[in-house]
């Protein structure tokens, strides 16, 4: 996913922080350049899953490893043979 980002000098986001905070809220990035050369990034922090979207995203997981195969031969199989 690309996100809208916006370029600005030191001095202009110190002076527009608060305005800036919001954009980054709404998601977009905001590079801080200084005397030209970028020096930071501003990006949303992420939200921390949910006990039900970790669940989720495990038996995705899990169903797809299940599926692995090198022709006849498992990734489960070939996994537990390497730590033999």
């Amino acid at each position: 996913m690309s996100r809208d980002r916006k370029t600005i000098g030191a001095y202009e986001a110190k002076t527009y922080l608060s305005e800036l905070l919001e954009k980054v809220e709404g998601g977009q990035e905001i590079v801080i350049t200084k005397h030209g050369t970028a020096v930071a990034l501003l990006v949303p922090v992420k939200k921390k899953a949910s006990a039900e979207e970790r669940v989720a995203a495990i038996e995705r997981i899990q169903e797809l490893a299940g599926g692995l195969s090198l022709g006849k031969l498992k990734v489960k199989d070939l996994i537990t043979e390497g730590r033999r």
